[in-house]
């Protein structure tokens, strides 16, 4: 463990870590599990097209929301347009700007148009009076971000969308088996949309899924994902979105594993809360205790006023360790292409929580030690934060002059 700036990896020591610890590693599963429900789609050779293994998996994910319908996709990107075509969505999407940039990119790639609002810097998700004054005629739909496994104020949106009459539906590739108020995420809104990517909580390799209780809209997002197709010949247009066999069968032995996961990230969040307990200036963002949650992500939030040391600088000094952090998310939305120039605005509640937080690693590869060695590191940064920064602002102006002198002609 290491207890001295000279022992940082930024200053000469030797990493932490032999091989690189990351935010977002594939989560264990039995393979031989897998692999069986692999080879029986083998066999059956049946690939794709809604084959039995796509079929299962969307029963057990609509079981798992609560809700009656579950359309599986490629990826959870495709699904936010699928709705958004079968719901004839046009004009301007109210949403947050602290989101993955694909939430935004959905939207825009169908020619919506992203409008960005402020969000409540206690949960990071959207604030709904930001969101009642950024509504206008030209409002086509509400999308609401369950932020890290965080359920935004979805019954509060719920009754500002019906009052205005602005269809609301959720990305919720954070919230797989998350709750609030007791209500199941999944049931919330028009739809809820979940991603399966090989980083989440349960992965089918890449994948993503609609969920709804409104049966006519599962039936149109449902030939939307298949080139939409309506049976017999019919192809109404649509788009080729659909989960193959492969990507069923690893989301079911995912979600096989899916308690047991929950159970180790709550382990290694209980263990982040306490080798962090009175840290000053550092904080680990808490999640309710009185509702469920996947606990997919730990992430710590850093006040340089107290510290010293700013974010951005304590992801450096981890990266050099073989830590690889992640800034989720900053930039924010807003402030990335093509955004910044389309749609400038300032978002101060989101700009103030986007530069001060950072994923650290979690999941089933991370194991304690890893985390206390994790948390040593944190807590060395936090204690010589000044030092650090003073020292390392030294250290890139000794590179640049150096880098200078040997550009020069004759060196």
């Amino acid at each position: 463990m290491k207890r001295a700036v000279n022992d940082l990896a930024m200053f000469g020591g030797s990493p932490a870590f032999l091989r690189p610890l990351l935010v977002g590693r594939p989560n264990k599963i039995d393979r031989s599990r897998f692999l069986d429900r692999m080879n029986w789609a083998l066999d059956n050779q049946w690939l794709s097209n809604g084959g039995p293994l796509v079929r299962e998996f969307e029963e057990r994910v609509a079981d798992s929301a609560g809700v009656r319908n579950c359309v599986a996709t490629c990826n959870a990107t495709a699904a936010l347009q699928l709705y958004a075509r079968a719901a004839g969505l046009t004009g301007e999407i109210i949403m947050p700007s602290l989101t993955f940039i694909a939430t935004a990119h959905a939207m825009r790639w169908l020619g919506l148009k992203p409008v960005f609002c402020d969000i409540d810097r206690e949960t990071g998700c959207l604030d709904v009076s930001n969101v009642e004054a950024v509504l206008s005629e030209h409002t086509g739909a509400i999308l609401g971000v369950h932020l890290w496994g965080r359920v935004c104020p979805a019954e509060d949106l719920e009754k500002l969308a019906a009052d205005r009459g602005v269809p609301l539906f959720f990305d919720a590739a954070h919230a797989f088996g998350c709750t609030s108020f007791g209500r199941t995420v999944g049931g919330f809104g028009a739809v809820e949309v979940f991603s399966f990517h090989a980083t989440k909580v349960v992965s089918a390799f890449e994948g993503g899924a609609v969920v709804t209780d409104d049966d006519e809209l599962a039936k149109q997002v449902r030939a939307l994902h298949n080139f939409g197709f309506g049976g017999h010949g019919n192809f109404a247009g649509g788009t080729n979105a659909k989960l193959s066999e492969a990507g069923a069968a690893m989301g079911l032995t995912s979600l096989d594993a899916f308690g047991e996961t929950v159970a180790h990230n709550q382990e290694n969040y209980e263990l982040y809360r306490s080798e962090l307990d009175g840290v000053p200036g550092v904080d680990l963002v808490e999640f309710d205790s009185h509702e469920h949650n996947n606990y997919q992500y730990a992430i710590i939030d850093i006040d340089d006023d107290v510290t010293g040391i700013d974010r951005n600088l304590v992801q450096e000094l981890l990266l050099a360790e073989q830590v690889v952090a992640k800034p989720y998310f900053s930039p924010s939305c807003h402030e990335q292409t093509p955004y910044r120039a389309e749609n400038p605005v300032s978002l101060p509640e989101t700009e103030y929580l986007s530069r001060r937080v950072l994923a650290v690693p979690t999941g089933t590869q991370t194991n304690r030690e890893d985390i206390r060695r994790v948390c040593g590191l944190i807590r060395l940064a936090a204690a010589e934060g000044r030092t650090i920064s003073d020292r390392w602002r030294r250290q890139k102006c000794l590179d640049s002059e150096m880098s200078a002198k040997h550009g020069q002609p004759g060196h």
